[in-house]
């Protein structure tokens, strides 16, 4: 995989929700590893989540050593109604950290 940086815009679709209004959704925007959004990105009402096979527009928001890219949805429908309050109050350096690299997510951290 090529490197990615936060913030990065995907085209893709979701591929599978578990339980709507609980744990997240699965989304494949086309790289070797999974893409997942959070319950707590998704708005309160499971009803307003995307449903299978929504193609959509997602940006990286975390990744880490589970093989799987966490995403924020880039469309106002389908995220939190409060996302610049829950911005400031859990990742004040959001804005600062767009843009910048991501690690592979397929790699395990060096010691």
């Amino acid at each position: 995989m090529g490197e990615i940086g936060l913030g990065q815009v995907f085209e893709g679709t979701v591929v599978k929700v578990p339980r709507p209004g609980a744990i997240g959704i699965f989304v494949d925007i086309g790289l070797s590893v999974g893409g997942f959004v959070d319950v707590v990105m998704l708005p309160e009402d499971g009803d307003d989540w995307p449903v299978e096979g929504t193609v959509a527009d997602f940006e990286i928001w975390w990744a880490d050593s589970r093989r799987q890219i966490r995403l924020k949805p880039s469309d106002a429908r389908y995220l939190r109604s409060d996302f610049p309050d829950f911005v400031e109050r859990f990742r004040p350096d959001w804005p600062s950290d767009i843009g910048q690299p991501v690690r592979d997510p397929g790699r395990a951290p060096r010691r």
